[in-house]
């Protein structure tokens, strides 16, 4: 379509068809067109390839773009935009002040980066299909709710706008990885715990690049509003303005039918929208009108926040909450971490819809005086007998930082409840289990996001920085979230009979914990130091031989570069290119090349990059990052113990993750040596000894290897002997560790290539190994078909001590989809067995050690192992005590068996 002066306006034409549309058919009462300034946002600034690769708009498109924001004035709608900001920012931004002032908006629009915007109060809108998006349908596009988008976008990235992402993991997998692991940084954390060793490998090498990702399409809320919301109320269009613009672009026939048909534009500028359901987009009411009063509250729930600024009204709270017997409570630090962060504010709710905030340390942002607020060591002197009453239940979320902030303040909090915990014993492995993934599910709230109160990015304040009033906002509505939480989720454990795991499982670990992180472990910094540096020599003559077998140097951090030296310059067959038609170059395909690529410098080339890859690691990872992490008041580093993250009820360890530190391999004890027990104790180190394959002949009822473990018997060599059918005492190292790796190969599920893989052999070998082992042990494949059709039947299994281990997926029609389902309900009633063992013990054990007169304190718990600070002139009644309790926490049909070992380090004590 042109106009008589040749003027494209196609683009124009359409757009104006749809506004009118819109403007015909919604209520709602506040509307504004939203687009981009220019192509260069402070995302280029982030990432200069940021949508680098995108074309230039057609040449008959580029001369519109003025025209529609004109179309847009003509029809008297607000034409928003601000410089250096997407459309999307700009949006994201006046979604968040309309929610704020009451509002439901809806974004007309069907761009997948806004879905992370959907939730309560807002949906989106696709104008093309007619077509709600909702929150079901952010799932149905993503596999995740809409909180967790921007870790899957992150994760899969976006070849349009030249989000690099993570090679060789789309959509799916990414909301199965989300969904498993709960957020993108508990991910790359644990990225070490992939079973997938090219996906593993994937992850490790492109962390950075997967949370460069992630702030590249997280929507910036804080955008300066170019115009306030009451610039977007509707007004009728001119209708002289309007017509004349109609004519000028040759639209005659738009404009007649407007007036023929009596359309009526902007109808909630002279008239209240219509009682019950809207008829458009806009459903719902829009933001508040004249007669809502100034704070524009939906008068649709008690919203009572107030600021707690003086001794006489924190005493009344402090009297109500007495009365009340159950608070929750929440507290706002400087920094987020609990080992050395400044209490900054305390939130308290009684009853829903009712809670306050007390400002304790805010310091006014740069430039401005401290804002009024009580004296901290005065208030925590009015609340302490509060937070310490024995009658009176404190609720938290994730209540474990509360306790260690507290902690530092000289408050013991108790008794205590945690919503999280409540939520991760009802629902593990369903979805995540933080305060706004829970308050969408339980409530059908979004409540305020850290970032709309401390911002984001370079622009980010610390909380000390935030003002009280918005301070408030985010940490009442915090506490208020978590009373309604607990009241929703604590009866729900008597009714599904899940009272025992909270009570004697997860809810007495969290002081354990608390405690644990709280004392840390010693570490040498200067071991540390000749490591990184040792590590850094070696790094560089691996560089300089895998330089050598590759004919020249190339980047080796590079998967496209050393894709090109293996699969181009070395002539490697088995290269396969991925979607940005780079070689793959995973760990998996470099183990296959080490061993099966006929070119024997092209073996070695391989292992040796898979060596470097290793090194690298432990150097950066641990070697590197260990020194920054040693807390100065302390000397120690710090752990966070996750208990709300695995499925199956692991631990996870995250800040420094110290459960990841390979103990195989020379380098991983290295770093282990760097671990140290203070002057005049030793650490003694207690490890249950193949408690997997214990539970395993306990719950499968496999008479022979149970038989074995009561009578003491190398399982290993025992299984050898049995599917290989070569007698005990002749058994040579290689067979025996063949029967080790499908023994526990066989707890995960492992395939007959996963199999062969690891040990190196044929396909069909490995697959022989696997049919002889069933044929020996039939009863762990009858425990296995069991086990999957348990979990297809009830979504989830359960261990021993009753916990419920959810398994999505399970009937997926895809077939990839439900098998990785099928082997996590294998494992999990055997892992998550050995998890609930280990946490039996670790509750059991200070309290031993309290009343035994013991000074040890317990440290660590990685996986299978606990490792304990012990005064040297105690070792051997702490020893004898941690294995008596160890080994008594359950009552199998084989015996648990605790090794134990003592040394000045870690490594010694292993």
């Amino acid at each position: 379509m042109t106009r008589g002066d040749g003027m494209p306006v196609g683009a124009v034409y359409g757009f104006a068809q749809m506004l009118i549309k819109l403007l015909a058919e919604t209520d709602a009462d506040h509307i504004a067109v939203i687009f981009d300034a220019s192509r260069r946002t402070f995302r280029n600034d982030m990432f200069p390839g940021y949508k680098a690769s995108r074309p230039e708009p057609p040449d008959e498109l580029i001369p519109q773009f003025a025209l529609v924001r004109e179309a847009t004035r003509a029809f008297n709608v607000a034409c928003i935009e601000a410089v250096g900001y997407e459309a999307d920012d700009v949006i994201a931004t006046y979604t968040r002040l309309a929610r704020e002032a009451g509002a439901k908006v809806t974004i007309v629009s069907s761009d997948k980066d806004l879905m992370q915007l959907v939730g309560d109060g807002v949906t989106m809108f696709d104008a093309m299909k007619n077509r709600t998006i909702g929150v079901d349908e952010v799932r149905e596009r993503f596999g995740v709710g809409p909180d967790k988008v921007i870790d899957v976008q992150a994760l899969a990235g976006d070849s349009i706008d030249n989000v690099p992402g993570v090679p060789g993991i789309g959509v799916k997998t990414a909301a199965q990885l989300i969904g498993e692991y709960g957020d993108l940084e508990t991910l790359l954390e644990r990225a070490m715990e992939i079973r997938q060793p090219k996906r593993r490998q994937s992850l490790i090498e492109h962390a950075d690049n997967a949370r460069l990702s992630k702030e590249l399409v997280k929507l910036c809320c804080e955008v300066p509003p170019p115009e306030p919301l009451s610039a977007f109320a509707v007004k009728r269009p001119d209708p002289k303005a309007l017509r004349d613009f109609l004519e000028a672009q040759s639209f005659r026939s738009i404009a007649n039918r407007i007036e023929s048909q009596q359309i009526v534009l902007g109808r909630g500028a002279a008239e209240p929208a219509p009682p019950g359901p809207g008829t458009g987009p806009g459903q719902g009411p829009g933001l508040p009108g004249p007669g809502w009063g100034p704070a524009g509250e939906l008068p649709l729930e008690r919203r009572d926040y107030g600021l707690v600024q003086d001794e006489v009204t924190l005493a009344r709270w402090i009297r109500q909450a007495e009365a009340a017997g159950t608070v929750a409570i929440g507290t706002e630090t400087a920094t987020p971490y609990a080992s050395r962060c400044a209490l900054v504010g305390i939130s308290l709710s009684l009853e829903p819809g009712r809670a306050c905030y007390v400002p304790l340390g805010h310091v006014g942002a740069p430039g401005e005086a401290p804002p009024a607020q009580l004296d901290r060591d005065a208030a925590l002197a009015l609340l302490k007998p509060l937070l310490e009453d024995p009658a009176v239940l404190k609720v938290g979320q994730n209540v474990k930082h509360d306790m260690q902030v507290l902690a530092r303040c000289g408050v013991e909090l108790s008794p205590i409840d945690d919503t999280m915990l409540l939520s991760y014993v009802l629902e593990g492995g369903l979805h995540g289990h933080g305060m706004d993934e829970l308050a969408e599910l339980h409530l059908g709230t979004t409540p305020v996001k850290f970032a709309a109160v401390a911002g984001t990015g370079r622009s980010q304040v610390s909380f000390d920085k935030v003002s009280v009033t918005r301070a408030c906002d985010y940490s009442a509505e915090n506490a208020d979230i978590t009373l309604k939480l607990h009241r929703q989720l604590k009866p729900r454990l008597v009714t599904e009979r899940l009272v025992s795991v909270y009570e004697t499982l997860e809810r007495p670990l969290i002081g354990v914990l608390a405690a644990m992180e709280a004392r840390g472990i010693m570490v040498d910094a200067q071991e540390l130091r000749r490591l990184s540096g040792e590590f850094g020599n070696r790094l560089e003559a691996l560089e300089a031989e895998i330089h050598g077998l590759a004919g020249g140097p190339f980047n080796i951090g590079s998967p496209k570069q050393l894709g090109d030296v293996l699969f181009e310059r070395m002539k490697v067959q088995t290269g396969r290119r991925g979607k940005s038609g780079a070689f793959a170059t995973g760990a998996d395909i470099l183990e296959t090349i080490a061993v099966e690529a006929e070119d024997p410098q092209a073996r070695t080339l391989a292992g040796r990059v898979l060596d470097w890859r290793q090194l690298s690691k432990l150097k950066t990872t641990y070697a590197d990052a260990l020194i920054q992490q040693i807390g100065p008041d302390t000397g120690r580093v710090h752990t966070c113990y996750q208990q709300a993250v695995a499925s199956t009820g692991r631990l996870s360890s995250s800040d420094p993750n110290l459960q990841n530190i390979p103990v195989r391999t020379e380098e991983g004890r290295k770093i282990r040596r760097a671990f140290i027990a203070e002057p005049g104790s030793v650490l003694l180190s207690a490890d249950y000894s193949q408690i997997e394959l214990r539970l395993l002949a306990h719950v499968a009822g496999i008479e022979a290897l149970k038989q074995a473990f009561r009578e003491g018997i190398d399982i290993h060599a025992m299984t050898a002997s049995q599917v290989f059918g070569v007698p005990i005492e002749r058994m040579d190292p290689l067979t025996r560790r063949k029967a080790k790796a499908i023994n526990f190969g066989i707890i995960y599920g492992i395939s007959p290539f996963g199999l062969a893989r690891q040990l190196g052999i044929p396909r069909g070998e490995a697959a022989a190994y696997i049919d002889a082992y069933f044929a020996r042990y039939p009863g762990i494949r009858d425990y296995m078909a069991a086990t999957k059709k348990v979990a297809r039947e009830g979504g989830y299994v359960t261990t021993l001590f009753g916990r419920r281990c959810h398994v999505r997926g399970i009937t997926d029609r895809n077939v990839s989809v439900r098998s990785f389902a099928e082997r996590a309900a294998i494992n999990a009633p055997i892992q998550g067995g050995a998890a609930d063992i280990i946490k039996r013990a670790m509750i059991r054990i200070p309290n031993a050690l309290v009343r035994a007169g013991l000074k040890a304190q317990m440290l660590l718990q990685v996986h299978d192992e606990l490792v304990f600070e012990v005064p040297e002139a105690e070792v051997e009644a702490t020893r004898a005590l941690v294995a008596d309790e160890m080994t008594s926490v359950a009552r199998l049909t084989v015996p648990l068996v605790v090794d134990t070992g003592t040394g000045l380090t870690w490594d010694a004590a292993h």
